[in-house]
Formats: C-alpha cells, structure tokens, sequence
C-alpha cells in the first residue's frame, strides 16, 4: 500500500508539474481517503489548491497538516505565504516567526517574512530581511528581486 501510494504522489506532483491542477487534486483526495494523515499529501494538496486560486481551501489543508504535525516548516510557510496573498501580513508574519524560531536560517521565510513587512510599509526592515536571506544564500533570486525592487521604492521616494 505504500508503494502505491508513493507512486500516487508522483503522479500527483508529476501533473502539478505540467500545471494539471484540477487532476492533481483527484490524486490527493484519493491518497487522503486511504491514508488521511499523510502530511506531505495534505500540504501539496494545499500548495495545489493554492495554484488554483483558492486560497481558503489552501488554508485550510495547512491548517490540518498543523493540526498532525504542528511544527511543520513547509506547512508553516505555504500558511504564511496564503495568508500574505490574502494581505494578512500581521498573521503571515506569526507564521514565519514560528519558522525561524524553529530554524533561525530558513531564508524562505526570512525573504518572505520581508516581502509581509515591506507589504506593511515598512521598506527599510524588508530590505533587512532581503539582505540577510541572500547573506545565508546569496543565488536566493526571490531575495535578489525583492531587495532591488524595494531599494527603487526607497529611491523614489
């Protein structure tokens, strides 16, 4: 049973690839009945679901991949960055603290925990969080982009 579902996720993830969403979503809902504990298909079922546009679906499954496994960094970040989208800032920003007091060099959350404060207005302290995601990982390209845009933004004004 494991194996097959192991191949289920690769398809699954296969089709996500080739940005077959909607398909990919049949996949993970059958690997969730036969095994709905498995938090990998919860949090790319949400990542899916996410693709798609909808974002409190999205939510949603991160919160039931917390719910099992409450210190998951990948569920933790998808929550955060959904939660940004839907311009949450304040609450995105919990979710990349619990990120990086878990792991103080996730320059994913770092970065993203940046783009939310710049979001907030505050462009000087984004810039601070750009710098020190690309200090960890200096080829993070979303690093990259967002310190030199926000850079402009402080130019011109």
């Amino acid at each position: 049973m494991k194996r097959e579902l192991s191949k289920m996720l690769e398809k699954a993830s296969k089709l996500c690839e080739d940005e077959k969403y909607t398909q990919a979503l049949k996949y993970y809902k059958n690997i969730l009945r036969i095994e709905s504990d498995n938090v990998t298909a919860i949090i790319d079922y949400g990542v899916t679901l996410q693709n798609l546009g909808r974002y409190r679906q999205a939510l949603e499954m991160y919160d039931r991949a917390l719910t099992i496994k409450s210190k998951n960094l990948e569920a933790l970040i998808n929550k955060g960055s959904v939660l940004h989208t839907l311009q949450k800032y304040s609450e995105a920003i919990s979710c990349y603290n619990i990120v990086l007091s878990l792991d103080k060099q996730n320059t994913m959350a770092i970065a993203y925990k940046g783009l939310s404060v710049g979001e907030m207005g505050n462009i000087r302290s984004a810039i601070k969080y750009f710098k020190k995601a690309l200090s960890i990982d200096n080829d993070y390209e979303l690093a990259q982009i967002s310190l030199d845009t926000a850079k402009r933004i402080m130019k011109s004004h």
